[in-house]
Protein backbone atom coordinates (compact mmCIF):
# COMPACT_ATOMS: atom_id res chain seq x y z
CA UNK A 1 0.00 0.00 0.00
CA UNK A 2 1.63 2.91 -1.08
CA UNK A 3 -1.09 5.89 0.00
CA UNK A 4 -2.09 6.63 3.54
CA UNK A 5 -5.64 4.43 4.55
CA UNK A 6 -7.75 5.24 7.00
CA UNK A 7 -9.57 2.33 9.09
CA UNK A 8 -13.27 2.48 10.45
CA UNK A 9 -14.35 1.38 13.46
CA UNK A 10 -15.60 -2.07 12.71
CA UNK A 11 -12.14 -3.21 11.21
CA UNK A 12 -10.51 -3.03 14.83
CA UNK A 13 -13.91 -4.68 16.37
CA UNK A 14 -13.04 -7.66 13.95
CA UNK A 15 -9.35 -7.80 13.99
CA UNK A 16 -9.74 -7.81 18.36
CA UNK A 17 -12.73 -9.55 19.17
CA UNK A 18 -13.60 -13.27 18.60
CA UNK A 19 -16.72 -12.06 17.59
CA UNK A 20 -16.41 -12.96 13.64
CA UNK A 21 -13.66 -15.82 12.62
CA UNK A 22 -13.44 -14.92 9.24
CA UNK A 23 -13.08 -11.45 9.18
CA UNK A 24 -10.54 -11.45 11.98
CA UNK A 25 -7.81 -12.52 9.76
CA UNK A 26 -8.24 -9.91 7.47
CA UNK A 27 -8.87 -7.27 9.90
CA UNK A 28 -5.86 -8.29 11.32
CA UNK A 29 -3.65 -8.09 8.55
CA UNK A 30 -5.11 -4.09 7.96
CA UNK A 31 -4.05 -3.33 11.36
CA UNK A 32 -0.70 -5.12 11.29
CA UNK A 33 0.01 -2.99 7.68
CA UNK A 34 -1.31 0.31 9.13
CA UNK A 35 0.68 -0.26 12.14
CA UNK A 36 3.93 -1.53 10.60
CA UNK A 37 3.97 0.65 7.67
CA UNK A 38 3.21 4.31 9.56
CA UNK A 39 0.05 4.88 6.74
CA UNK A 40 -2.48 3.66 8.36
CA UNK A 41 -4.80 6.46 10.29
CA UNK A 42 -7.34 6.54 13.05
CA UNK A 43 -9.08 9.11 14.50
CA UNK A 44 -10.29 10.27 17.92
CA UNK A 45 -14.16 8.83 17.10
CA UNK A 46 -13.10 5.58 16.29
CA UNK A 47 -11.13 4.80 19.43
CA UNK A 48 -14.11 6.03 21.17
CA UNK A 49 -16.58 3.87 19.26
CA UNK A 50 -14.35 0.96 19.70
CA UNK A 51 -14.07 0.90 23.65
CA UNK A 52 -17.63 1.32 23.67
CA UNK A 53 -18.03 -1.68 21.86
CA UNK A 54 -14.95 -3.80 23.50
CA UNK A 55 -16.89 -3.15 27.12
CA UNK A 56 -20.39 -3.83 26.11
CA UNK A 57 -20.53 -6.07 23.68
CA UNK A 58 -17.65 -8.27 23.41
CA UNK A 59 -18.29 -11.68 25.09
CA UNK A 60 -16.27 -11.53 27.14
CA UNK A 61 -16.00 -7.65 27.69
CA UNK A 62 -12.75 -6.44 27.21
CA UNK A 63 -11.05 -5.30 30.70
CA UNK A 64 -9.52 -2.20 31.62
CA UNK A 65 -5.95 -3.54 31.05
CA UNK A 66 -6.91 -4.77 27.97
CA UNK A 67 -8.22 -1.75 27.00
CA UNK A 68 -4.73 -0.19 27.85
CA UNK A 69 -2.29 -2.42 26.22
CA UNK A 70 -5.06 -1.73 22.90
CA UNK A 71 -4.52 1.70 23.07
CA UNK A 72 -0.93 1.78 23.83
CA UNK A 73 -0.22 -0.70 21.14
CA UNK A 74 -2.50 -0.71 18.53
CA UNK A 75 -4.31 2.93 18.50
CA UNK A 76 -1.63 5.31 19.52
CA UNK A 77 0.73 5.02 16.74
CA UNK A 78 -2.55 5.29 14.19
CA UNK A 79 -3.92 8.30 16.10
CA UNK A 80 -3.87 11.06 14.03
CA UNK A 81 -6.99 13.22 13.08
CA UNK A 82 -8.92 14.72 16.34
CA UNK A 83 -11.81 16.61 16.69
CA UNK A 84 -11.89 20.34 15.29
CA UNK A 85 -14.52 22.98 13.91
CA UNK A 86 -13.07 22.24 10.63
CA UNK A 87 -13.91 18.69 10.92
CA UNK A 88 -17.43 19.18 12.03
CA UNK A 89 -18.27 21.69 9.28
CA UNK A 90 -16.92 19.31 6.66
CA UNK A 91 -18.66 16.09 7.90
CA UNK A 92 -22.06 18.23 7.71
CA UNK A 93 -21.09 19.03 4.02
CA UNK A 94 -20.86 15.09 3.09
CA UNK A 95 -24.55 14.96 5.30
CA UNK A 96 -26.01 17.34 3.23
CA UNK A 97 -24.30 16.88 -0.04
CA UNK A 98 -24.02 12.80 -0.18
CA UNK A 99 -27.06 12.09 2.26
CA UNK A 100 -24.24 10.32 4.76
CA UNK A 101 -25.19 9.42 8.21
CA UNK A 102 -23.53 11.58 10.56
CA UNK A 103 -21.05 9.29 12.01
CA UNK A 104 -20.51 8.16 9.22
CA UNK A 105 -19.69 11.52 8.20
CA UNK A 106 -17.45 12.34 10.40
CA UNK A 107 -15.05 9.26 9.89
CA UNK A 108 -14.79 10.41 6.03
CA UNK A 109 -14.31 13.93 6.90
CA UNK A 110 -11.33 12.48 8.97
CA UNK A 111 -10.06 10.42 6.41
CA UNK A 112 -10.50 13.40 3.81
CA UNK A 113 -8.42 15.55 6.62
CA UNK A 114 -5.23 13.16 6.81
CA UNK A 115 -5.28 13.13 3.44
CA UNK A 116 -6.02 9.51 3.09
CA UNK A 117 -6.89 7.57 -0.39
CA UNK A 118 -8.83 4.62 0.64
CA UNK A 119 -11.40 4.50 3.80
CA UNK A 120 -11.60 0.82 4.99
CA UNK A 121 -15.26 -0.20 6.29
CA UNK A 122 -18.19 -2.29 5.53
CA UNK A 123 -20.46 0.35 6.52
CA UNK A 124 -20.44 2.72 3.43
CA UNK A 125 -20.45 2.01 -0.32
CA UNK A 126 -18.23 -0.07 -1.46
CA UNK A 127 -16.51 1.90 -4.82
CA UNK A 128 -18.06 4.62 -3.74
CA UNK A 129 -15.12 7.97 -4.38
CA UNK A 130 -15.55 11.02 -2.46
CA UNK A 131 -13.00 13.66 -3.59
CA UNK A 132 -9.59 11.97 -3.77
CA UNK A 133 -11.11 9.13 -1.19
CA UNK A 134 -12.06 5.59 -2.84
CA UNK A 135 -14.28 3.29 -0.22
CA UNK A 136 -13.29 -0.12 0.07
CA UNK A 137 -14.81 -2.71 1.94
CA UNK A 138 -11.98 -5.35 3.07
CA UNK A 139 -14.36 -7.84 3.70
CA UNK A 140 -15.70 -8.59 0.03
Amino acid sequence: MSDRFFLDTNIFVYALSRSVPAKRLTAGRLVDEAIESGKGIVSFQVVQEFFSVAFRRFTPPMSPAEAEQALALTFRPLLAVHSSYSLYGQALELTRSNSISWYDSLIVAAAMESDCRILYSEDLQHGQKLDNLRIQNPFL
